[in-house]
């Protein structure tokens, strides 16, 4: 069952085109990370999918349209974005006893028990909390909801890297099943590789690249060639090519390992190389990864 459809999504602002004609499909069971440069489109696509704003072509979140049916389909769907959204005036006590006054799926003792694990005080509000025990605070919350999806906008921006292992490790452990989908966008792109099952390059409002993990693995190698071998592995066509400690670093799609590999070290590449690989590696979208 696919918990996202999309076909000829689009969105303008009046001259500028957001989104140019997406199709997707994003099957329940899946962590799909959605990566591409400031302004590619990212941010337009997650707002269509939660109902934020409206849009031509045809979008299905859990078989309804999200623009006219958004209250029903946030009894199933969550979203997460930058945790500074939460009032620093709210206690912590009160943000429980909210959410469990508006949403009908949320488990007040799920929620309690992942609190104890932490150090946050119930009688806290949130502008005491620091921006990692926020992100525990608003991760308890989501994840005691009964939700089938979820939606993480740059969830982890600004919290120190233990607090950030922390966050997806909660994620993966406690919250995702089967049964639930997670999409997130982030610019710490190498902190979700692992726990990725599907991998989407948006810009310029289209899809340029989709394929899951095990497809990424298959279709592309990086080659760490030996000097002697540089001019030998440039003709088997690289879509990329780098500079690492004075080695050259190759980047191939869809060549066999075997023919490869006597020329030098093999590796399956990182989801910034293949993204600079992808976007063509242009000076001013290098660091641009979103």
């Amino acid at each position: 069952m696919a918990y996202i459809e999309a076909d000829g999504l689009r969105k303008a602002y009046r001259s500028t085109v957001a989104l140019a004609g997406v199709d997707l499909r994003v099957e329940k069971g899946r962590i799909l990370g959605l990566i591409g440069p400031n302004g590619a489109g990212k941010s337009t696509a997650l707002n269509a999918i939660l109902g934020l704003t409206s849009y031509a072509g045809e979008l299905k979140v859990m078989g309804r349209n999200p623009w006219t049916e958004r209250e029903k389909l946030m009894e199933e769907v969550c979203f997460i974005a930058d945790v500074a959204v939460m009032p620093r005036w709210l206690r912590v006590s009160d943000a429980l006893d909210f959410v469990a006054g508006v949403h009908p799926r949320f488990d007040r003792a799920k929620a309690d028990g992942f609190l104890a694990r932490t150090d946050i005080k119930r009688t806290s509000k949130v502008g005491q909390l620091s921006k990692g025990m926020a992100a525990q605070l608003h991760l308890a919350l989501i994840m005691a909801i009964d939700a089938k999806l979820l939606v993480l906008d740059e969830p982890t921006l600004g919290l120190d890297i233990l607090y950030r292992k922390q966050f997806y490790d909660t994620l993966l452990n406690d919250y995702f099943d089967r049964n639930r989908t997670i999409v997130i966008t982030t610019h710490q792109v190498e902190e979700v590789q692992h726990i990725l099952t599907d991998l989407m390059f948006i810009d310029r409002g289209r899809i340029v690249l989709d394929c899951s993990m095990e497809a990424l693995e298959a279709r592309y190698v990086e080659l760490m060639a030996a000097p002697e071998h540089v001019a030998e592995a440039r003709a088997w066509r690289p879509i990329h090519e780098r500079q690492v400690f004075g080695r050259s670093v190759l980047l191939f799609d869809g060549i066999d390992r075997s023919r490869l590999a006597p020329m030098g070290e093999l590796h399956t590449p990182s989801i910034a190389d293949l993204f600079v690989a992808v976007m063509g590696g242009s000076a001013d979208r290098k660091g641009a990864v979103a």
